[in-house]
């Protein structure tokens, strides 16, 4: 097994000229995209649908009104200015997506950073949304994987200290469960080593991030630090399909 890392948006593109037919993609936002999506499958949304920008998700609606829209810029609720009058029914705080609202639904979700990765990461085997929430599940589904990839969403175009810490976490349950030492390439073993110093007390370096900080300054938001830093919450694995829509599985 071969464990990668990317750490930056500015990668991203890098990925649609490599061969990921054998690669399973892991993406992290923990503050907070791929978090609130493992939020909502585990309390029934029957599908996201991440897609890149506004007018797509507006798009999508118009198509089939049914469907749910989610969203965020600069990590606050789409405002009706930002996408042609449309009304969206959540932003990207986890809290949001309770059984109530979101069960049976197809949520279409559109973030500044997670779910253009996740849609970078299309042409892989397998892709799929990770959070600290659910990392023993995603550990545990990837352990018979060859070549695996950990994509951290970042904030704006640089790096993540949460996303980061993410991918630590994962290769750190990753590599006992291994038959033979897996090949990590300097990033991954950064990443392992990073981890290794902060998980004592988690919740307050996620809260000393770049993200962190935005989100604790702000008092409807703050509490979402807490709930992403939780271990295990759910047990669920979050895959994207071939049509494009994360399902839980």
């Amino acid at each position: 097994m071969t464990i990668d890392t990317l750490l930056t948006p500015a990668e991203l593109p890098a990925l649609a000229r490599r061969d990921l037919s054998g690669t399973a993609c892991v993406v992290f936002d923990i503050l907070r995209a791929t978090s609130t999506f493992v939020t909502a499958l585990h309390h029934g949304a029957d599908a996201i649908l991440p897609v890149c920008e506004i007018a797509e998700a507006v798009a999508l609606r118009r198509r089939w009104p049914e469907v749910l829209l989610a969203g965020e810029r600069d990590g606050v609720k789409i405002r009706a200015a930002q996408s042609g009058g449309v009304d969206f029914d959540f932003g990207n705080s986890p809290r949001e997506f309770t059984p109530e609202r979101v069960r049976g639904q197809t949520i279409v979700s559109t973030t500044t950073n997670g779910t253009r990765a996740l849609r970078a990461c299309a042409g892989a085997k397998t892709v799929l949304a990770a959070s600290f929430l659910n990392l023993a599940a995603t550990a545990e589904f990837l352990h018979n994987e060859k070549e695996i990839i950990l994509v951290c969403a970042g904030t704006g175009e640089n790096a993540a200290k949460e996303d980061f810490l993410a991918a630590g976490a994962l290769v750190e349950l990753l590599v006992p469960r291994l038959d033979a030492r897996p090949v990590l390439w300097r990033a991954a073993d950064a990443a392992r080593q990073t981890f290794a110093h902060f998980k004592t007390d988690l919740a307050s370096a996620i809260g000393s991030s770049e993200n962190g900080q935005r989100l604790l300054a702000l008092p409807e938001l703050r509490d979402d630090v807490a709930f992403c830093a939780q271990r295990d919450l759910f047990n669920l694995v979050a895959r994207l399909d071939a049509d494009g829509k994360l399902r839980r599985i």
